[in-house]
């Protein structure tokens, strides 16, 4: 990559972050009335729905607890992510100490779902919050909670199964994805002792289970000892959740001093990814295929959502930083000209969601219970941060 196109580049994510991404956020997300914040978006930023996700409540207050730490110490994101952490501690537990996935404007329970992201995403708030604002308390937080979700998943019977087990015993790709990124950001905050291994733990299984190697793929869904489930869910793969599972573990490579098992592991993930996922007829990443070919049972299955892109981007430059091989660079360009070509919103500001196979608007929402400021902003926050790394 030549210094002209590192420094345009440099400019593109930071601009876009700390100029759009941003500030549109802040303009139309702060609920001053109700406490916390309200992300179902229309184009324009106007608010669609009031009921408020949990989850990226957690996401949000990540995001700008970390920017106060790592960009500029400016007043009023630490004051927003203490605004929304407020929000969570008073109405997103429940008696039993699970969270709720989706509360309504008032913070009164409407949802609890089986997955633990709400409570995966709150740690990640409480931690980057007590980094920022050097709160230990918060950082105690983040560790008991964290300690509970640890119990939840690993104790038999407490994490309730997709399906019944009885039947197809089964296991899912994402909760060791997110713990690696949980306990990279509890360790940086408060240096848990227990983060470390965690991380080993879900990168191994990471590499046994689901990086299923004579299929040339990895699997979201496998059964207990990695067995590939012939099935629509177990063939299903999802390439954005696979750059994800592989850049979360190059960056601890980069965090161990460049660990080359871990750097093999993550460009293996990612190569394997991108084989599997990118649109060669219409570029961008696709969202869901099958392993063995056939057609997936999923209707979105070729749309092309937001969080693959940014995903592939980060993955690629990543993989690129760290191993300055060619491939990664020019698929780093293809991934990232494609989606700057045709998911920003030049009239309003920010990305638009949700693309049809061809690159078109399916919708023009901002903001869902799904979408929020986190996936788009953390790839232009890491993405300037790698670039601007002159060694």
């Amino acid at each position: 990559m030549d210094p002209a196109r590192r420094d345009a580049l440099i400019r593109t994510y930071r601009d876009g972050l700390l100029r759009d991404t941003l500030p549109f956020w802040l303009r139309h997300a702060v609920d001053r009335e109700r406490g916390g914040f309200l992300f179902c978006l229309g184009r324009d930023g106007a608010v669609v729905d009031t009921d408020k996700p949990v989850w990226i409540h957690g996401r949000f207050v990540w995001l700008l607890a970390t920017l106060y730490a790592t960009v500029e110490p400016r007043s009023e994101w630490l004051e927003l992510a203490r605004h929304g952490l407020d929000f969570l501690r008073r109405h997103a537990f429940d008696n039993d100490g699970r969270m709720f996935f989706l509360l309504d404007r008032e913070g009164r329970p409407l949802r609890k779902r089986r997955y633990l992201f709400s409570e995966c995403f709150t740690v990640m708030a409480l931690a980057a919050y007590a980094w920022a604002a050097g709160d230990a308390a918060a950082g105690r937080e983040a560790s008991l909670l964290f300690r509970r979700i640890l119990h939840r998943y690993d104790t038999p019977g407490l994490f309730e199964p997709k399906i019944d087990p009885r039947t197809r015993p089964t296991r899912g790709l994402a909760m060791p994805m997110i713990l690696i990124a949980v306990a990279q950001t509890l360790r940086e905050a408060t240096g848990d002792p227990s983060a470390t291994a965690c991380i080993d733990r879900a990168i191994g299984e990471i590499d046994r289970l689901f990086v299923n190697r004579s299929l040339g793929c990895v699997l979201e869904t496998v059964g207990p000892g990695g067995e590939f489930l012939d099935h629509f869910e177990g063939r299903l793969l999802n390439p954005g959740h696979a750059m994800e599972a592989g850049w979360f573990i190059l960056h601890e490579a980069r965090l161990r001093g460049g660990d080359p098992r871990l750097v093999r592991l993550g460009c293996e993930i990612i190569d394997l990814a991108w084989e599997r996922g990118w649109d060669r007829e219409h570029g961008g990443m696709l969202y869901y295929v099958d392993a063995r070919g056939l057609p997936p049972a999923e209707y979105w299955h070729e749309m092309k959502f937001w969080w693959p892109q940014t995903e592939a981007i980060l993955a690629t430059l990543m993989a690129w930083r760290l191993t300055g091989e060619p491939r990664f660079a020019a698929r780093h360009r293809e991934a990232h000209d494609w989606a700057h070509a045709h998911f920003p919103d030049p009239e309003h500001g920010e990305w638009f969601g949700i693309l049809r196979r061809d690159g078109t608007v399916s919708s023009p929402l901002k903001g869902t219970w799904w979408k929020g400021p986190f996936h788009l902003p953390r790839m232009q926050w890491m993405c300037w941060k790698l670039l601007d790394e002159r060694v």
